[in-house]
């Protein structure tokens, strides 16, 4: 190999060697017949020098300077030299190679660059082209250093993890990337069989049955970095393909699989900034999260409580809250302390929070201080004293502070008191910097019930052991700064218990036989108690790293329309291969993807 040395080795230590760098050319300067040269890689990068009056005897300058002509910016460039001292005073203290130099002996152009659509060096006053444009030129976008430190970082949280698990007994197993479609959630994404025309196989959504029969195999302790795939919308916390960590064991309770997680992530951790990650985590139930913080992720760095004021209003004269206690809802409050609002919340803001909960799926917003010892908004007159003395009891209120009262149905309104308490924190300035909160989502249901068709869905999937009469699930999610990481559970492991939870889900006998009759037969031969658990791999390296979006953290992803812009698909098939599949395709002949990302984005 003749590179001696990346782009971010050379110190002071070097002086004097006879070096080779390869790498590509990030900038150049010409000042007198001397030309600077950052070369950089992906470790880092080194200025190199064209110094025609400090060659060694019996270089041939002239012939150097024509092959230094040749070097256009981010083309891929060999030089040799020697390792020099900075001149006094132009040394880069923010560059770990800046006391360093090399001084060019030889040099070689390896593949010239065509002109960069976007400028890849780092620079304060740069600006990043949009990111359909970074997409599309990928490859080019991947050079600079904030991608290549996430890329890295990416990297290095899966080998840890993979350490760990390795080092307790894992086995790591790749499952099926072509499968049986089954109805789990989101939409599959289909390939179809040419051997057997007509049948499709799907991608996998995420490798749950398979990883359970392993459990039926005896592999008592999996694990995989797994490639998934579901047709959905983007956000910025998913899209098409992603991966996950995916684990599951067998003879275990549910605390063996949040404490082996604990235990893994703070392995990682350590590995990734030196540091201990306090354990165990904190545990919040479903029904405290959401009466409590209007969430099922809540977001624990900061406070804004919710306080039930439903009693408070059982006997009212105030028609509204009258109707609402009636129809079974609730009435919720969030004080906003003097010491956290004060002056910051005046008369046009509570309109315009007003609006935004209406926005929050909310009928609206009451709110009222505290002036002299007294509630004071338009609203309290229609209170009974009672109200009044319970608003101010339960709500703690002291003089100077605001608060917001919101009521209706109990899920929508604990929702949108959420998204309100989210909103209030990020306007306040309540979010801490650099602050990491996991924690985990306890107690959750078995199902969750549409409030106007009545339909059963499951809160996690079909397959997590129920309890207390169907109406809890063994199963939890592990969140970190409200926003869900990934989720687990206990399995149900007895066959006629698989097919009674689907039966509560709706399908029948000849539906269950179709889609799951192959893996609750599996389930017939002495399952075992098993469970595990899935983190999503992006979504976290996007929270530790402060990336607004997952695509920051993934080297190839598709953009906000699901489409891949750096080889242009998804693109259509040609007849022939559409004949060799025994398919048609009805769509039109100009293909529109010009459907907007959601709003919740």
């Amino acid at each position: 190999m003749r590179r001696t040395h990346t782009c971010g080795d050379l110190r002071s230590s070097d002086l004097g060697k006879e070096v080779c760098l390869q790498g590509w050319v990030r900038f150049s300067r010409d000042h007198g017949g001397v030309a600077f040269i950052d070369l950089a890689d992906r470790y880092g990068i080194t200025q190199v020098v064209f110094d025609p009056e400090d060659l060694p005897a019996g270089t041939d300058a002239q012939a150097l300077a024509n092959v230094m002509k040749t070097f256009t910016r981010e083309s891929a460039v060999s030089v040799n030299g020697i390792v020099r001292k900075r001149v006094d005073g132009t040394e880069d203290a923010r560059n770990k190679t800046g006391e360093v130099e090399v001084l060019i002996t030889s040099a070689e152009l390896l593949s010239r660059s065509e002109v960069p659509p976007f400028e890849i060096g780092d620079q304060k006053e740069g600006v990043l082209p949009s990111e359909d444009v970074r997409l599309e030129y990928r490859y080019l976008d991947l050079r600079r250093t904030e991608m290549i430190r996430a890329i890295e970082f990416r990297s290095k949280f899966i080998h840890l993890a993979r350490q760990y698990l390795e080092s307790q007994g894992f086995l790591e197993i790749e499952t099926p990337m072509l499968a049986k479609s089954t109805p789990e959630g989101a939409r599959d994404y289909v390939v179809p069989s040419r051997v057997h025309p007509g049948t499709f196989y799907a991608l996998p959504q995420s490798p749950q049955l398979y990883k359970q029969m392993l459990m039926v195999a005896g592999m008592d302790r999996y694990y995989q970095v797994a490639r998934c795939f579901r047709d959905e919308d983007s956000r910025k916390d998913r899209q098409p393909e992603f991966t996950q960590l995916d684990i599951e064991m067998s003879f275990i309770e549910e605390k063996d699989i949040q404490d082996n997680m604990e235990r893994m992530l703070a392995y990682i951790w350590k590995g990734l900034y030196g540091e201990e990650l306090q354990i165990p985590f904190p545990r919040i139930s479903y029904m405290e999260a959401m009466e409590r913080y209007g969430s099922d992720k809540p977001d624990l760095r900061y406070g804004l409580p919710l306080e039930k004021l439903t009693e408070v209003f059982r006997e009212t004269n105030y028609g509204i809250m009258k109707k609402i206690v009636a129809e079974g809802g609730i009435i919720v409050g969030m004080n906003l302390k003097k010491d956290i609002a004060g002056d910051k919340i005046g008369r046009n803001d509570v309109d315009r929070y007003i609006a935004l909960a209406k926005k929050f799926g909310l009928g609206g917003l009451t709110w009222m201080r505290v002036v002299n010892g007294e509630l004071d908004s338009n609203i309290v007159k229609y209170f009974t004293d009672d109200n009044k003395k319970g608003i101010k009891e339960t709500m703690k209120a002291e003089e100077g502070d605001l608060i917001f009262l919101m009521a209706g149905p109990w899920k929508r309104t604990l929702e949108g008191a959420g998204l309100m308490r989210r909103q209030l924190a990020a306007d306040l300035g309540l979010v801490p910097e650099g602050t990491f909160q996991f924690h985990w989502l306890v107690d959750c249901p078995m199902f969750e019930v549409d409030p106007v068709s009545g339909k059963k869905d499951a809160f996690h999937h079909p397959f997590v052991l129920p309890y207390d009469n169907f109406k809890k699930g063994a199963c939890f999610d592990i969140l970190l700064n409200g926003n869900e990481l990934g989720s687990g559970s206990m399995r149900i492991n007895r066959p006629e218990m698989q097919v009674e939870v689907l039966h509560q889900l709706g399908l029948s006998d000849e539906r269950i036989e179709e889609n799951f009759g192959w893996f609750i037969k599996a389930l017939s031969y002495g399952a075992p108690p098993h469970g595990g658990i899935a983190i999503g791999v992006d979504r976290v390296i996007a929270i530790l790293l402060g990336k607004e979006t997952i695509r920051d953290t993934i080297a190839f992803p598709k953009n906000k329309k699901a489409e891949s812009l750096i080889d242009g698909s998804p693109d259509k098939i040609d007849d022939e291969k559409l004949e060799e599949l025994q398919l048609m395709s009805l769509a039109m002949d100009d293909v529109n993807f010009d459907i907007e990302e959601e709003d919740i984005e």
